[in-house]
């Protein structure tokens, strides 16, 4: 039998008409990056549970950190767009390993609240600290009580003096150990969402408490549950006007469920690359894996979901750069992108067997970042039910 070719993670990703030069070069830059300063260290680090602190301001000068924030502020400018993020997401989740990602970019769903919102005094405190790498910020939204139902939240914050006490918790915090902010959602008025503010919290002040919480997957990436007991916040640390939050919050899931898909649709490449090396090279009964008609089938299907999920994925991206707001197919997308991901990582740990199951493989690390991604963001039950009433139904 002939020898297949090799399937790469480059070739499984469909041309994609929005995407020039600018996107080519930013792509090998990131790689570049990524194959020197991440690639060699993520089982170190997936058993640290923890990347090392010196990544952050080295991802700032790679421009990492800073892509699309003002340069004044120490960002980048807005020389990138929708699809420079997006190729970040997927050379960022090359690597196997969704925890690296989610610590490294943590500020990606703390700061932009702050920059929408926040006042001019507030982003020069905070936002060059965090480009630079230097500070960490994150997004406390989820409590022990819910999490998909915002306005059900029940952190609350009274008016004390010139500023605000805080008592009650968030739980699932990425990088809630690590961080130096958060930007948290607070009751501050009526029940439902019209009582909900944003509020920048020291991690550092007294009365905050934190408590690491174990995983099964993004070992390499900490998340706690915190605890505010009565916890002092400054007036000027409102997030843009009291009872007005809630929007702030909704408005911040576009972006997250956009490039939650991006990584999911390359985690799922990076399963078919693995696999169809695996099946080139492993014997079974006398002749190559890949000469049996089931396993090219297999890869066929994951290609195929691949394809599909990808160029679902760039649509919504020119859709959202061209100033719209596709809520109903980005909650959609979310869906079909971690449904894509789950599919290609069972196919690829089949394939691959015993060897698949070992630590070190991509895949068993990929195989465990699938529940996360099917969670976070929005669970995929909460997707369907979004799109649903965004369509009319």
């Amino acid at each position: 039998m002939q020898k297949s070719r090799e399937i790469s993670f480059d070739e499984l990703r469909p041309p994609c008409p929005w995407m020039d030069e600018s996107h080519a070069l930013w792509r090998d830059s990131v790689r570049n990056f990524v194959d020197r300063e991440i690639m060699p260290h993520v089982e170190e680090w997936e058993s640290a549970g923890r990347i090392p602190r010196d990544l952050y301001p080295k991802a700032a000068d790679a421009g990492l950190l800073g892509m699309n924030y003002p340069e004044v502020l120490g960002g980048g400018g807005d020389e990138t767009d929708a699809f420079h993020a997006i190729i970040t997401s997927e050379e960022l989740s090359r690597v196997g390993a969704g925890g690296v990602a989610a610590a490294l970019m943590i500020h990606g769903i703390g700061l932009p609240p702050v920059m929408k919102l926040g006042s001019e005094l507030m982003q020069k405190q905070i936002v060059p600290q965090v480009l630079s790498g230097k500070k960490q910020i994150s997004l406390g939204i989820t409590e022990p009580s819910g999490g998909s139902d915002v306005a059900k939240l029940k952190t609350k914050a009274v008016r004390d003096g010139n500023g605000w006490r805080i008592n009650g918790s968030k739980t699932f915090i990425t990088g809630g150990m690590t961080s130096q902010w958060l930007t948290t959602a607070v009751r501050t008025g009526e029940d439902g969402m019209a009582g909900i503010s944003l509020m920048l919290i020291d991690l550092e002040s007294e009365g905050v408490s934190r408590t690491e919480l174990p995983k099964m997957g993004w070992w390499s990436s900490d998340t706690a549950t915190i605890h505010f007991d009565d916890v002092f916040v400054p007036a000027d640390n409102l997030i843009g006007h009291e009872n007005q939050g809630f929007y702030g919050i909704m408005a911040n899931f576009n972006s997250e469920r956009l490039g939650m898909a991006a990584q999911a649709t390359a985690f799922a490449r990076a399963c078919i690359e693995d696999a169809a090396a695996w099946a080139q090279e492993r014997q079974t009964f006398g002749k190559r894996l890949a000469d049996h008609q089931v396993i090219r089938h297999k890869i066929a299907s994951m290609a195929q979901r691949v394809w599909a999920t990808t160029t679902f994925l760039d649509n919504c991206a020119w859709r959202v750069m061209s100033g719209e707001s596709p809520v109903a197919e980005l909650a959609m997308l979310k869906v079909q992108a971690t449904e894509t991901m789950e599919y290609c990582a069972r196919e690829a740990m089949q394939m691959l067997g015993g060897a698949g199951f070992i630590r070190g493989h991509r895949v068993e690390r990929i195989y465990r970042e699938v529940r996360v991604m099917a969670i976070g963001g929005g669970s995929e039950e909460i997707m369907r039910d979004l799109a649903a009433r965004q369509m009319g139904f």
